[in-house]
């Protein structure tokens, strides 16, 4: 099962909080997807979040999220002061780590620091702090994430985002099906258990 995910999207956090154990226990895999969503917004023609753009939703999904991190015992919710944060590096780190044992670890201090702590994740600081809490260098990390080859990784991965139908995260793909939305997730491991 394919997980195609931003740091920026709120949504996402629920699911990348959630997502290894429920298919660990399905006996699912995971492939990490990393993109950015800010150029597939542009596509549909918004300059920002649907959250920002219509401030109806925006407070909808504040009082949303706080009840989706109850229901799923997830550290509650704080609405960030910057929404939507800026995700670039971290999503070069995830993109460039998504195949190594630590990239769900990864993503899961990225979220926390966007949405429970309420504190910034675009920084080498910032990121180098979540990369060295979980006993890595961050250094080559970064040195790597930042090259030219995984900066047109990111621009091929997000093309790839959209050319596929992608219009939100998270998304998730079982072969050519696509699932989009955190309450979502749990069919998509159901039908991954059966492909």
């Amino acid at each position: 099962m394919e997980f195609w995910f931003d740091f920026g999207s709120n949504y996402s956090y629920l699911s990348v909080m959630r997502i290894s154990a429920l298919a660990q226990r399905h006996g699912v895999t995971v492939q990490w997807r990393p993109f950015l969503l800010g150029p597939l917004f542009k596509a549909l023609g918004w300059d920002n979040s649907p959250f920002v753009l219509q401030k109806e939703k925006g407070r909808y999904m504040q009082q949303d999220m706080a009840r989706e991190c109850r229901k799923y015992g997830l550290q509650p919710w704080k609405q960030p002061s910057e929404f939507p944060r800026h995700s670039l590096l971290p999503v070069r780190v995830a993109l460039y780590g998504e195949d190594q044992p630590w990239i769900a670890p990864f993503c899961e201090r990225i979220m926390l620091r966007n949405f429970a702590e309420d504190r910034s994740i675009s920084t080498e600081a910032d990121v180098g702090e979540v990369l060295a809490a979980l006993g890595l260098d961050p250094a080559p990390i970064l040195a790597g994430a930042q090259t030219d080859a995984n900066k047109l990784r990111l621009r091929e991965r997000t093309e790839q985002a959209h050319q596929r139908g992608v219009f939100g995260a998270p998304s998730f793909f079982v072969g050519d099906e696509m699932f989009w939305g955190n309450d979502r997730l749990d069919d998509a491991v159901t039908q991954a258990t059966r492909a």
